[in-house]
């Protein structure tokens, strides 16, 4: 998969994710995924400035 299929797909499942939902439920949804994303590269820094 190259970097332009990757970006298609994640917008696809965004739309699928969004679907149905309410702007309120969207808004927490993308709060949410924000922050395990931000989690995830906290882990990674910390991992590889500490082993």
């Amino acid at each position: 998969m190259n970097s332009c299929e990757f970006v298609t797909f994640i917008s696809g499942l965004a739309c699928s994710i969004a679907k149905d939902k309410t702007p309120e439920e969207i808004n927490l949804l993308s709060t949410f995924f924000t922050q395990l994303g931000d989690t995830l590269a906290t882990i990674t820094a910390f991992n590889d400035k500490n082993c």
